[in-house]
């Protein structure tokens, strides 16, 4: 009986130590998660930079010109060789002046000869869509952006290679943002794409 007693004693010694070493590394576990989550902190931080949104058409007409809120809002077009950023050669990224979300990289920038910034590709495919019109009386695509449906401009199948589209937009529908000043503007996402470009371009 006594050495019956023992073995059983050992035995719930042993199923003890089990439980223990089960509690300690579970606890361990829950430690390194907990301490885990503030790192997923930026991402949620960064998620909400992201969230475009087109203001209401009040604000629109207080913050933009009256020239962008005819380009936006009512597809109008400026005049070729005459806006802002036709012949801009900086290293940037161009946002819908409207809502802000990303369209075009300077790096697919390129000298259409129309008078308007031209581009070959978008930056963020996901954030233009375009739809069929005959407003001049042939049929042209249109280019706006996803989030806030914003007018932009057109695009054509006669770009360079090797997309062989040229993307013509107005420079009242976009606003630049020079490479040096992602970080700062929210758009640090993108900077990595003009590392070295930027001193380069400088001197």
């Amino acid at each position: 009986m006594q050495y019956n007693s023992m073995g059983r004693d050992k035995t719930t010694i042993r199923l003890g130590g089990v439980l223990i070493s089960f509690l300690i590394l579970s606890a361990s576990q829950l430690t390194a998660q907990t301490r885990a989550t503030p790192a997923s902190a930026p991402s949620s931080a960064l998620a909400a930079r992201k969230a475009f949104v087109k203001p209401t058409d009040s604000d629109l007409k207080k913050k933009l010109t009256a020239l962008q809120y005819e380009v936006t809002q009512h597809e109008a077009t400026e005049t070729p060789f005459r806006n802002v950023y036709w012949d801009n050669h900086e290293p940037g990224i161009y946002v819908d002046v409207v809502s802000g979300e990303p369209l075009f990289s300077s790096l697919d920038k390129f000298d259409s000869g129309t008078g308007w910034p031209s581009f070959t590709r978008p930056l963020e495919p996901a954030n233009i869509h375009t739809k069929t019109d005959r407003v001049l009386g042939y049929e042209r695509t249109e280019v706006r952006s996803a989030h806030a449906d914003s007018h932009l401009g057109h695009v054509f199948d006669d770009g360079p290679r090797p997309t062989g589209l040229r993307y013509c937009m107005n420079s009242a529908s976009m606003r630049f943002i020079p490479a040096d000043q992602l970080e700062a503007e929210g758009y640090g996402q993108y900077a990595y794409l003009f590392k070295g470009k930027t001193e380069k371009a400088a001197k």
